[in-house]
């Protein structure tokens, strides 16, 4: 169903994992879609060319959202392609440190805030001119935000920022007609957590599932474009937990 066509669509973070399969669920949905990277250009350039294989449209667009600008940076490339309208955006980019409260440095708490907390702050402040009634923000949070799993006290404080701020920007941005609402997923065996790709990793995953398999980014891709979309017109300020019913 193309549900999304004549939408635009920024996606960040995605040319891997979860943000790569949410580029695609909301292409096949009919969005021209805009695949942020980082460093991963030509996983980025294949992407891309996944969606113009299946009749969509799409284009690669580059930022380090490490940067203090690089939300300003992002924001000012993707509105030279879209021009002045911006329906959708995902901001799915982040980054993991897995270390106890003993092992973590400053230098990796900071980076973990820049990329997970004042990257999709910034990336909404600058977007909001071309965004309008109907526009639908989707952030990514997590399971750790509520629940601990494994040693990630900071990581896992980033992803509670996140859901705070989908209250506030949902409430603040209401009166516009502004949708914004958060996935939190549970464990995804994707790059950024490779401990579910081992045995040890996909047991302890298991074990903490009402649901007895593991995730596919698709799963959270999927969640995502039903946030983004018109059925999901009376949803704002929610996180939506796409776990398999993790640590119930």
């Amino acid at each position: 169903m193309n549900t999304l066509t004549g939408k635009t669509a920024l996606v960040t973070g995605a040319s891997r994992g979860i943000g790569r399969a949410s580029a695609l669920a909301l292409a096949r949905a009919g969005a021209q879609v805009l695949v942020h990277y980082g460093k991963a250009a030509r996983d980025a350039d294949a992407v891309v060319a996944e969606i113009h294989a299946f009749g969509g449209k799409a284009e690669k667009i580059a930022a380090d959202l490490r940067a203090h600008d690089g939300p300003h940076a992002l924001a000012q490339r993707a509105r030279a392609v879209i021009g002045g309208r911006l329906d959708i955006l995902a901001a799915n980019a982040g980054i993991s440190r897995a270390a106890t409260i003993e092992e973590t440095t400053v230098e990796d708490f900071d980076d973990l805030f820049a990329v997970n907390v004042r990257a999709p702050f910034f990336l909404v402040q600058q977007l909001l001119p071309v965004m309008c009634k109907g526009s639908s923000v989707v952030l990514l949070s997590s399971l750790a935000a509520h629940a601990a799993v494994g040693a990630l006290p900071a990581y896992s404080a980033t992803k509670g920022a996140i859901d705070t701020l989908v209250k506030h920007f949902a409430s603040a941005l209401g009166e516009r007609g502004i949708r914004v609402n958060a996935v939190a997923p549970g464990v995804v065996p994707t790059e950024m957590s490779s401990f579910a790709r081992s045995e040890e990793g996909r047991a302890f995953t298991l074990g903490m599932q009402a649901l007895k398999r593991m995730a596919e980014p698709d799963d959270i891709g999927a969640a995502i474009e039903f946030l983004a979309s018109d059925r999901a017109r009376w949803i704002t300020g929610e996180t939506l937990r796409v776990d398999g019913g993790s640590k119930l």
